[in-house]
């Protein structure tokens, strides 16, 4: 089944959040069950957000997690905190966690193995610079983001899911094309088996359905263009042709 995804990142209120969260579930009233629709609002908004899709088609994600249980870690959130405000996904390992905020593939590789261990799904994301691409290194980089996010798991295919997310197409209008995305998900799917595999990078309602078309794109992470959720239900729509 396609997974679609909305990365709010830091952005909308609860009270834009509550606004936001109505009108689309107006607009994708009638949208089949074929496909998983996941929202990623800001911590602020899990709850509102919560009790809003609550026994809706649509589930809740989050943007970041700790990976310790508890404890002395200022401005943090822990799965337990998350789980019981409804959380059933959370994304590890963002370009933008990694390079602005300094997370290494250790800590990421920390975070995947407790949001297992609590039964949350973790989407990882990998992908690569500018200069790595313009080097030919893509899938040397793919590769050991992988490796070193995935360290000391086992099958874990069934567990996670993986996101290519090339840096330099990331909120910069200049999305990979299809066949880009194909190659490196094929890659992907070659290293770990069977695992679902997202695409972001600059997706809109007009390109969201090339690649989809893509034999091995199985869904989409969606930044700017997840915030208008006129825009958005465009893209769940898409997914379903």
């Amino acid at each position: 089944m396609k997974l679609i995804v909305a990365n709010w990142k830091m952005n909308k209120t609860p009270k834009e959040t509550k606004e936001y969260l109505e009108t689309f579930l107006r607009l994708i009233e009638g949208v089949d069950d074929n496909v998983e629709i996941l929202i990623c609002p800001p911590f602020t908004s899990l709850c509102i957000a919560w009790d809003i899709l609550k026994g809706s088609k649509v589930k809740l994600g989050a943007q970041n997690c700790h990976y310790e249980q508890k404890g002395a870690f200022t401005g943090e959130i822990s799965l337990d905190m998350l789980k019981e405000l409804g959380v059933s996904y959370v994304i590890v390992g963002h370009s933008e966690r990694r390079w602005i905020f300094g997370e290494t593939d250790e800590l990421i590789n920390k975070k995947v193995i407790a949001c297992l261990e609590k039964g949350i799904r973790p989407i990882l994301c990998v992908g690569e610079k500018m200069e790595e691409r313009e080097a030919g290194m893509t899938l040397k980089v793919i590769e050991s983001q992988l490796k070193l996010a995935l360290s000391g798991l086992d099958e874990v295919s069934e567990r996670i899911d993986i996101a290519y997310e090339p840096v330099w197409a990331i909120g910069s209008g200049n999305p990979a094309t299809p066949e880009d995305a194909q190659l490196v998900h094929s890659f992907i799917k070659e290293l770990l088996g069977k695992v679902r595999v997202l695409y972001g990078g600059s997706v809109n309602p007009q390109n969201a359905g090339e690649f989809l078309s893509m034999p091995d794109v199985d869904g989409l992470l969606v930044g700017g263009a997840s915030l208008d959720p006129s825009s958005f239900a465009q893209i769940v729509k898409v997914s379903q042709r």
